[in-house]
């Protein structure tokens, strides 16, 4: 048999490194080479999430090419492989070049290493021992740069700062907000934001982590510890689905950083700012640390078995029929499962987590994206309804904002004209009383274009007129990959039915992937375990409407938490029994509950979340909880063995997870009552660091300019026909606001956003609102 020649694909190249083969693919840079058969070349401005730079230089390279060597070292970063290469990274001739970058580097660093919270994890002290000097040959003095304040999250001292241009690359390129640059030149160059402002991106935390030195550190953390004296334990985050993952970093027990832990499907190497900081809420000054009994109107601390027998009693005396079970949708699916089992034990079909949904004619649970949040990154078009990405779900607002830098088109319609990192391609900005008119123009055009509109949706879809933008829209979904993302602003909506049949026609009509986002960490889960009502059960808006005798709150904050804040607490108030098992014992909790069973929140328990794709993560405990405060599951275990209930019997946490059943939940196709069109609607969004209990505790995301005041915000020709100005003082309901002017609001729109204290107990998101000068 003759030899078969050698045969290279055609985008594939065959070079050598320090005399290792390697085979790379065409257009890679030397360093991606190096990188992948384990040689280190010594970088600070490569990072490979991130454009190259090539200004540090700290990768020079020998490079033979034909044979032939090329004169001067190359930057290994910024040189393409070609076949044949043959790069020698240690010679004599590469050393002297790093050895001598390196000495430039640090003519104007300060020795400040042991006051630096980068110390121990610098990427400047690693390199600095294999290719610096024990001492400096520079004896001018050194140049300094004056701090600027970028607000709560991020602490600056860019004396250290090398010029590396990461953060700035970082801010460009991927959160899109152009707000760090390069100021004058040569010795003077200084890094910084371009009119001394804050820094306001939601992932402005990332900057910390592509910084190679100590100039951008992590402000709640400074001075608290050094990097050797942490213990790193992997979790997921919790206050969206899509469950990056990330690293505690504790000590004894108490989390003091949070980090991001690589996972290319989910958060690559990324970290929401809501993720990274919210460890603070963990420690708040109103969080349980033992179980509490109200008797005679006082509050008392107590035993666990005191407490739970007082539980059992109320439970038991409230019948089955009248027992509403309230769930927060980040509960575990641990959890999810035993609070079945106890309603089932105490005859109670009236189970739901969906607390912060107005519209349940379908009775839409949140499911498993269409389209997996990797695929996002490559789409060509992409459609938002009731979508402020960037705030509900940051880094899936990421992926496609990289999606648009490769040239893809996304259209909005929306009730506010929120503000994305990238230019959409066309925008309905309409009141909430018009989202599903707007939203019916678009599936108008596909039914004009040939598809056919479901029986339900017929004579709306007929009735509805279409533009030159909608047909323009449904050809770019039409053309390529494409994905319709429903947000939480159409989730929450109070005719989340109807957009949610017209968004998902208008996938089906154009081949779209149909991505709704799940309103809570584990909705998903929860969502296929069947925390739902049962036969004949109440949904948690029901549960409210038809008040039950008693209620179970687990993890819910009341009246943050729920759609219709004040709806909830006059349920349960009027109430007979409430057991709340929870974290934290606000004032308006204890006004409404009996007992409250203090649990263990996600960094603290064992657990699994599902995510937007379907994956089941499985959490492990990384930090302690305080007190007497125990994982919920073994507070359910516990409070269900003595009310010697079945399902009750496991002994640990595999047992439990041995018993769990997925469960199918039936959708209808029925649509909610259309909305009136008169009058002024609120909008009511979650704000991103308000979402849930814990970032409602957490300092320095509360202190920042994205959390902002409470306000009525309406435009300048609402104002104008109301006769206010911006800052004048108004009444809603018994709330007074100031107003605020935002370009942002459409006519017949005030946007009131939710979970603020002042706001929470305001009439709902779509309800008319009335303004009357204070």
């Amino acid at each position: 048999m003759s030899a078969q020649p050698t045969s290279t694909a055609p985008d594939v190249v065959n070079i050598e490194v320090d005399g290792k083969p390697v085979q790379i693919r065409k257009g890679a840079m030397i360093i991606e080479a190096a990188d992948a058969i384990g040689i280190a070349i010594p970088r600070f401005c490569y990072h490979r999430k991130l454009p190259i730079a090539a200004n540090c230089r700290m990768c020079l390279v020998d490079v033979e090419m034909g044979g032939r060597p090329m004169p001067k070292p190359q930057p290994a970063c910024a040189t393409p492989v070609g076949e044949g290469m043959k790069v020698t990274t240690r010679s004599d001739k590469a050393l002297k070049f790093q050895k001598d970058v390196m000495e430039f580097l640090l003519i104007n660093h300060p020795l400040d290493c042991p006051i630096c919270d980068q110390g121990g994890e610098c990427e400047l002290q690693d390199v600095a021992l294999g290719y610096g000097r024990s001492v400096s040959r520079y004896t001018e003095r050194k140049r300094t740069v004056a701090d600027e304040n970028i607000g709560p999250l991020v602490a600056t001292e860019m004396t250290r700062c090398i010029q590396c241009t990461r953060c700035v690359r970082f801010t460009s390129e991927i959160a899109g907000t152009y707000e760090l640059g390069g100021l004058s030149r040569g010795e003077n160059l200084q890094i910084g934001t371009y009119i001394g402002k804050t820094v306001e991106t939601e992932l402005s935390g990332n900057i910390i982590d592509v910084c190679p030195v100590g100039a951008l550190t992590n402000k709640p953390f400074q001075y608290q510890a050094r990097a050797w004296e942490l213990i790193a334990k992997p979790s997921v985050a919790y206050h969206d689905a899509m469950g990056s993952n990330l690293w505690l970093h504790t000590r004894r027990g108490d989390v003091l950083r949070t980090v991001p832990r690589d996972n290319e499907a989910i958060n690559e190497c990324w970290l929401s700012d809501r993720d990274r900081y919210s460890h603070q809420g963990l420690y708040a000054a109103d969080r349980v640390s033992a179980p509490q009994v109200k008797r005679n109107g006082q509050w008392q601390q107590t035993t666990w078995e005191d407490a739970l027998s007082v539980a059992a009693e109320a439970l038991k005396g409230v019948p089955g029929s009248d027992l509403g079970v309230l769930v927060h949708p980040a509960t575990t699916n641990e959890e999810a499962d035993l609070l079945l089992r106890l309603a089932r034990g105490l005859g109670s079909a009236h189970v739901d987590h969906r607390l912060r949904q107005l519209d349940f004619a379908d009775n839409a649970v949140a499911s498993r994206f269409g389209l997996p949040m990797a695929e996002v990154s490559q789409v060509q078009a992409a459609l938002l309804v009731g979508s402020d990405l960037r705030h509900e779900m940051p880094l899936l607002n990421h992926r496609l904002h990289q999606a648009t830098k490769k040239g893809a088109k996304v259209y909005a319609v929306n009730p506010a004209a929120f503000e994305f990192n990238y230019k959409l391609a066309g925008v309905a900005v309409v009141p909430p009383q018009g989202m599903v008119d707007a939203l019916l123009a678009l599936a108008r055009a596909a039914v004009a274009e040939g598809a056919t509109a479901p029986d339900a949706l017929v004579d709306s879809i007929n009735a509805a007129a279409s533009d030159e933008g909608d047909h323009a829209a449904l050809a770019a979904l039409k053309a390529g990959k494409a994905v319709v993302i429903l947000g939480e602003a159409a989730a929450t909506h109070p005719e989340a039915s109807w957009l949610r049949a017209i968004a998902r026609f208008i996938a089906t009509a154009t081949g779209a992937g149909y991505n709704e986002l799940p309103v809570g960490a584990n909705a998903v889960g929860l969502g296929q375990l069947g925390v739902v009502p049962g036969n004949g059960g109440l949904d948690a808006q029901a549960m409210l409407v038809q008040p039950r005798k008693g209620y179970v709150l687990y993890g819910v904050e009341p009246p943050h938490d729920f759609a219709d804040g004040a709806l909830a607490l006059d349920a349960l108030r009027g109430a007979q029994q409430v057991v709340a098992f929870s974290g934290y014992a606000s004032d308006a909790l204890r006004e409404v509950a009996n007992v409250i069973l203090p649990i263990a929140l996600l960094p603290e328990t064992d657990g699994t979340l599902v995510n937007v794709d379907g994956t089941a993560q499985a959490v492990q405990a990384g930090a302690k909880a305080p007190g007497e405060a125990r994982p919920g599951w073994k507070v359910l275990r516990a409070l269900g063995g003595l009310m010697k209930f079945a399902g009750f019997e496991f002994d640990d946490l595999a047992g439990l997870r041995d018993g769990i059943a997925v469960r199918t939940v039936a959708a209808r196709d029925s649509l909610a009552a259309r909305m009136p069109v008169a009058g002024l609607a609120r909008i009511a969004t979650w704000p991103i660091y308000r979402s849930d209990a814990v970032l409602r505790r957490a300092t320095a995301l509360n202190a920042h300019p994205l959390n902002r005041a409470p306000a009525a915000r309406i435009n300048a020709d609402q104002a104008a026909r109301f006769g206010v100005a911006d800052g004048a003082q108004v009444r809603v309901g018994d709330a007074t606001l100031p107003v605020a002017i935002d370009r942002t609001v459409p006519d017949g729109a005030v946007w009131i956003e939710a979970a603020q204290d002042i706001t929470a107990t305001l009439p709902p998101y779509g309800a008319a609102i009335t303004l009357s000068k204070a």
